[in-house]
């Protein structure tokens, strides 16, 4: 017994001397902190204390807001904390819900609708229920837009026999399309549907194969920018009755007006619908990565509106008021460093 507890003082002797000369580990344990290299510029901002994570963030595709306003917050996140977040184009809503239930991605934007479909199972994931996601934060609303480039195409009830995109078969698009459809009476077999993204919707509209499309993503829209400038462009108002009707049947429907001036040409304001546009986060993600990457983009929103316009609209009460699906626990730690409690699993 003498001769092991001899040999357990000298061990730890040992480790305390390699201690005191300033050895770096790679072990859970937090190193000292080391003196910065004089060569070494300071951060302008210094990211925060936190472990190192790598992060796969699904958007959407190149011409819509997913994919625009997602690239921009990945990279402000992976400049000034130690998460490092690739954003990826991909389908949209549905397709990263899969990638996410699949281990494929981390992090992805969704409409709130859509979301709220994976985790009851229901419509697009219809008894296929995908309950190991959470909210990180909702960021903005995305509107329901119908786009023609035809001046005769005032009212929803004017599609019925026309050509109209209503998204990729079996997207969230295609749903909001059928719920607006329905609203107005109108079916699927009512119109002669094209199913399409939006960037191969409005080639579409310009070169005259179909008369209107469904959009449902945030104003201004790169795709509908983009069509703008080739041909004269109208959206298609709704009006409050039939809004009513189809809030009361789909309440994650939210009444929406786009101002005048949002695209070229378009001189009125314009009412529909829309829905909430959100990033989820898988639930095997840790606590600590969240936190960083909502405290981050919440704490810096004016920095981050200087590279994309939907940084304005950027808003706490708004972020935290889903309550279809629960938060993360690093989006509710940070919520309830701001006085916000949000429902967790």
């Amino acid at each position: 017994m003498k001769k092991f507890l001899s040999l357990s003082l000298a061990l730890l002797m040992t480790v305390g001397m390699l201690a005191g000369c300033g050895g770096s580990g790679s072990g859970s344990a937090s190193p000292a902190p080391a003196a910065p290299a004089a060569s070494a510029p300071a951060a302008s901002t210094p990211a925060p204390a936190g472990e190192a994570a790598d992060l796969t963030f699904t958007t959407g595709g190149s011409q819509g807001t997913y994919y625009g306003f997602g690239s921009v917050l990945a990279q402000y996140v992976s400049s000034n904390t130690n998460v490092n977040i690739t954003a990826i184009e991909s389908g949209g809503s549905k397709a990263n819900i899969e990638a996410m239930a699949e281990g494929e991605a981390d992090l992805g934007f969704v409409q709130s609708d859509v979301m709220a479909y994976a985790y009851d199972g229901t419509r697009l994931f219809e008894g296929d229920a995908v309950d190991d996601i959470s909210v990180a934060a909702a960021l903005y609303m995305e509107q329901v837009q119908i786009v023609t480039t035809n001046p005769d195409v005032k009212t929803v009830a004017d599609l019925k026999g026309k050509n109209v995109s209503i998204g990729a078969a079996g997207s969230g698009v295609y749903f909001n399309a059928i719920d607006v459809l329905g609203a107005y009476g109108l079916t699927e077999s009512d119109i002669n549907a094209t199913y399409q993204s939006f960037g191969d919707s409005a080639d579409a509209l310009q070169d005259g194969k179909i008369d209107a499309a469904f959009v449902v993503a945030g104003a201004p829209t790169t795709a509908i920018t983009s069509l703008a400038t080739a041909k004269d462009v109208y959206l298609v108002n709704l009006d409050d009755e039939h809004i009513d009707k189809l809030i009361a049947e789909s309440p994650y429907y939210t009444k929406y007006v786009i101002p005048a001036g949002t695209y070229e040409g378009l001189d009125t304001d314009t009412t529909t619908v829309a829905v909430g546009a959100v990033v989820i986060v898988n639930d095997e993600v840790s606590e600590d990565a969240v936190y960083q990457t909502v405290s981050t983009i919440f704490e810096n929103v004016e920095a981050i509106t200087k590279q994309h316009a939907k940084g304005g609209e950027l808003d706490l009460e708004f972020a935290s008021s889903m309550t279809s699906i629960p938060y993360h626990p690093g989006a509710a730690k940070y919520f309830a460093e701001k006085g916000i409690t949000v429902p967790t699993k």
